[in-house]
């Protein structure tokens, strides 16, 4: 028998849980064997055999190819376009490439009983890179470098880094960040807090003054936030966070090795006498996480 702590954290909308097995004294049921797949192709299966309706099936692969976005495939000229809203603080700072056209896997049971499109090309994952940048936030969790994500984060950085020094921010938690309710308020690689989806229909020049919420008391989407618990995360773990996602998490799971974390053009800090770049949570501004289908796969099944 096992009793399961989880720890749910929201970031973009998608939960990430982080589970903490408690081996407990009695009988521990057998696991359940599951296939992975090794480095290289994976193992493919007809969609009957693992309880799929083929026609169905091919249904929803034609209806994902048939309604993809039909916006431009430059990224550089749509994520400006996207934002523009934004103007005049919707300026790309980190790397973009054009995107191919729609494509995917279906994976049952560690088996592949569909795939559609470029499915090998490493294509920008915007939001996606959320999910990654909160595997290494878990990752410092399970090596105890935070001891708790109830603990205020500016506790955790080195003296002379002022993220967390202001009344307001002083508060904010790793959960709050982790959450997107931290409010953090501030300018982070030349991007500010309140230029991130401002208010529909406001004056640029009212931004500044948005109104300020207790930490853990309002949740917004917002890039620069996630920057900073990305900025944070680095600080604590003093190593990059794409070298330890790499070593950690993608290697071990046979990941390829096309998919690159990409920061801003401005976005690098020094620790310990080295000069690391610190990824953003996302490619709103550009950057973030470059990544094929099939790693996203072995992610997913992970």
């Amino acid at each position: 028998m096992q009793s399961v702590r989880r720890i749910l954290f929201t970031l973009g909308g998608l939960e990430i849980a982080v589970g903490l097995s408690l081996s407990l004294a009695g009988a521990r049921a057998p696991a359940t064997k599951r296939y992975f797949p090794p480095a290289g192709p994976w193992e493919k299966r007809d969609p009957a055999t693992v309880g799929l309706d083929r026609v169905k099936l091919d249904e929803a692969v034609a209806f994902a190819v048939a309604n993809q976005n039909t916006n431009t495939k430059d990224l550089a000229a749509d994520i400006v376009d996207t934002f523009k809203n934004e103007a005049p603080y919707n300026n790309l700072i980190g790397p973009t490439q054009p995107r191919t056209g729609a494509n995917g896997v279906i994976i049952r049971g560690g088996y592949v009983v569909a795939e559609w499109g470029e499915t090998d090309r490493a294509d920008m994952a915007f939001s996606v890179t959320k999910t990654f940048l909160s595997t290494v936030v878990g990752l410092a969790v399970g090596r105890g470098l935070i001891k708790d994500v109830q603990d205020r984060a500016a506790s955790y950085m080195p003296a002379g880094v002022d993220l967390f020094t202001s009344e307001h921010n002083a508060t904010i938690t790793w959960e709050h960040l982790l959450r997107q309710t931290s409010d953090w308020s501030g300018t982070l690689w030349g991007k500010a807090d309140w230029a991130d989806r401002p208010p529909s229909g406001q004056a640029p020049d009212r931004w500044p003054n948005r109104e300020t919420h207790e930490p853990g008391s309002f949740y917004k989407y917002n890039d620069t936030r996630l920057n900073v618990l990305a900025l944070a995360t680095l600080y604590l773990m003093k190593d990059t966070l794409p070298a330890i996602l790499r070593r950690e998490i993608m290697e071990p799971i046979s990941a390829s090795k096309t998919w690159h974390w990409e920061p801003y053009e401005n976005a690098y800090v020094t620790i310990n006498g080295r000069r690391m770049p610190s990824v953003p949570g996302g490619g709103h501004h550009g950057g973030g996480m470059f990544i094929n289908t099939w790693d996203m796969a072995r992610f997913g099944c992970l």
